[in-house]
């Protein structure tokens, strides 16, 4: 995993900017917590990516399952943390509103726990069944996961919706999947 770049940069102003203009008062406090410690461990790693990124070998084979933790909040690059935490602030604005912060906080270390044990399984499950022990080096970061898992559950409280995925229009109950799949296609990576 390579080393990103540090400091103030487009993407971290870019952020910094969409949050003042929805403005900190109208941020529930989990999701500005969650939103300030992204931000504050991309400009103040604890340690460098290659050493809390989450992969079978480090967690699993390594025993070094502190990654659990420490994966989801820390990002590759500026846009990275950008489009995790823009996705942050909106899904948790109309969750956090929904299901008060206690239960929002909850959820939100849970799911940042859980992904990352999902995540292992199913390189495990890959490492098996295409037996190629390649799959437990892939190493990760971010928030996405839990992202993804938001949107699922804000669908699930917010029925009926219509999303636009690449200017078409997408029932919000399929379109968190059609959304992983173009960003599969966009940024396989």
């Amino acid at each position: 995993m390579e080393r990103r770049q540090r400091g103030v940069s487009a993407g971290l102003l870019l952020l910094l900017y969409q949050i003042s203009q929805v403005g900190l008062q109208n941020i529930p406090s989990v999701t500005l917590g969650v939103l300030v410690l992204n931000i504050f461990l991309f400009l103040n790693p604890l340690r460098p990516l290659s050493e809390v990124c989450l992969s079978v070998n480090e967690a699993v084979h390594r025993k070094n399952w502190q990654r659990l933790l420490l994966a989801p909040f820390h990002h590759a690059d500026d846009w990275h943390l950008y489009y995790n935490m823009i996705s942050m602030l909106w899904k948790g604005i109309m969750l956090e509103r929904k299901l008060k912060s206690v239960w929002f906080a909850y959820i939100i270390a849970v799911f940042s726990v859980l992904i990352g044990v999902v995540y292992m399984v199913l390189e495990l499950l890959l490492v098996i069944i295409l037996d190629d022990p390649s799959y437990e080096m892939n190493c990760a970061v971010g928030f996405s996961g839990v992202l993804f898992a938001l949107k699922v559950l804000n669908n699930h409280y917010n029925p009926g919706r219509v999303s636009s995925v690449l200017g078409l229009p997408i029932s919000s109950k399929y379109a968190c999947w059609v959304e992983l799949v173009v960003i599969h296609l966009i940024s396989p990576g």
